[in-house]
C-alpha cells in the first residue's frame, strides 16, 4: 500500500478525468492522497472532493507563489481547517526561485500558517525553494516544532533536511530523484533514513520516470519508491510500509481505512 503524501487533483486536468485517476491509484495500491490546497477560491473544490471520496484528504493554505491575491488570517485558516477532512495547514512556505524583490508579504503569509497550524494542533506542508536559511529562521522563530510537519518536493541540501527533521519535520521525496540530473539529491535520499520520509507525486506535476514529460497523477508514486528502494538499496515493500506508517503518525486527523 502506497499513500500519495502531497498532489493537486483539484487542477482541471486531473479533475476532469477523475475516474480514470482514482481506477490508477487503486490498480497500483495508492490507498489514500492528500489532495493540497494553493488558494483559498478554490477550497471549497478540494474539501468537496475529499468529502466525496473517503480515501482522499485536504489541506487549507495559499501557496507562496501566489500574489496579489488576499492573505489569509490565522483565525480563517484555523476555522477553514476545522472540517473532519481537513489534516494540514498549507502548502505555506518561501520560493525565491520563482519570485524576486521584495518578499516580506512572502515570509509574512508563511508566519501566518505556521501561527495557524500551532494554534489548529495541525502539521504543516512547507514548500522551500532557493530558502534555506530564511525558512529554517522563521520556523525556529515561530516554533514550527509544536505543529510539526512535512518539507514537501524536498530539493534542497541534507544540511536543511537535518535541520528541518530535528523540529519535527519529515522530507517528501517526488519523482524529481528519478531525473537523470539529480545525482545530488539521491545522495541526500541515502542519507535520510526511511522513518523521516515520505512519498508524493506533486501530481500534475513532475511526473517520474518512467512517464516524465507525460501529465503525472497519484498513481506514479510507486516509481518515487522504487527509486528510493533502489538507492537505499532495500526492498520497495519496506518504503510502502514505512513511508504509510510515517504518514499515518504526521497527518493523525487521517482514518486510514
Amino acid at each position: 500500500m502506497y499513500i500519495d503524501s502531497h498532489c493537486h487533483i483539484n487542477f482541471p486536468e486531473l479533475h476532469e478525468r477523475m475516474d480514470a485517476v482514482l481506477s490508477a491509484m487503486e490498480d497500483h495500491k495508492v490507498s489514500h492522497a492528500l489532495c493540497v490546497s494553493v488558494t483559498l477560491d478554490k477550497f471549497p473544490d478540494i474539501l468537496a472532493l475529499a468529502n466525496h471520496k473517503q480515501h482522499i484528504f485536504a489541506s487549507v493554505g495559499v501557496h507562496p507563489d501566489y500574489e496579489n491575491i488576499t492573505e489569509p488570517t490565522v483565525e480563517e485558516l484555523v476555522n477553514l481547517s476545522r472540517h473532519e477532512k481537513v489534516v494540514a495547514i498549507g502548502e505555506t512556505g518561501l520560493d525565491y526561485f520563482r519570485l524576486k524583490g521584495d518578499l516580506t508579504w512572502q515570509r509574512e503569509r508563511f508566519r501566518t500558517h505556521i501561527q495557524a497550524a500551532v494554534a489548529a494542533n495541525l502539521p504543516l506542508i512547507i514548500h522551500t525553494r532557493q530558502a534555506p536559511e530564511d525558512t529554517i529562521r522563521i520556523m525556529k522563530e515561530e516554533q514550527a516544532n509544536k505543529a510539526k510537519g512535512v518539507m514537501h518536493c524536498f530539493t534542497e541540501s541534507y544540511e536543511m533536511a537535518k535541520q528541518a527533521m530535528d523540529l519535527g519535520f519529515f522530507i517528501s521525496f517526488s519523482g524529481i530523484i528519478t531525473f537523470k540530473n539529480a545525482e545530488d539529491l539521491r545522495a541526500t535520499v541515502k542519507k535520510i533514513p526511511l522513518e523521516n520520509m515520505l512519498i508524493e507525486t506533486d501530481s500534475p506535476y513532475l511526473a517520474p520516470v518512467p512517464n516524465r514529460g507525460k501529465m503525472n497523477e497519484p498513481s506514479n508514486v510507486i516509481y518515487v519508491a522504487e527509486k528510493i528502494a533502489e538507492i537505499k538499496n532495500i526492498s520497495v515493500e519496506e518504503v510502502a510500509e514505512a513511508t504509510t506508517y510515517n504518514f499515518s503518525q504526521l497527518f493523525t486527523k487521517c482514518h486510514l481505512s
